[in-house]
């Protein structure tokens, strides 16, 4: 939690946390990714390690945080929520 804290104090903005929504939906995590064009796109961003995981797990943790406004943003996709967190830490250079 002492990670989450810190980057939500960081943003100045909204943090999302959204765990395994595809399977509201019964997808698979590479029918969520590949089921419409906008989620297809986001496959770029994934380290190939990580999506390949995500898969084997049946994982996704989508991690959107809004550092500075409510227009500019990231989101980190991953299959550890830990790891999610430290990724978006690294993103606004917290240590």
């Amino acid at each position: 939690m002492e990670k989450l804290n810190k980057l939500i104090q960081r943003c100045k903005c909204g943090v999302h946390l959204t765990i395994n929504k595809h399977r509201d939906y019964y997808e698979t995590v590479e029918q969520h990714f590949k089921s419409n064009p906008i989620n297809e796109e986001k496959l770029e961003d994934i380290d190939k390690g990580v999506y390949e995981k995500m898969k084997q797990l049946n994982t996704i943790i989508e991690l959107h945080f809004y550092p500075d406004t409510p227009i500019g943003f990231y989101v980190v996709y991953h299959y550890d929520l830990e790891k999610a967190i430290d990724d978006a830490l690294t993103t606004l250079n917290v240590a």
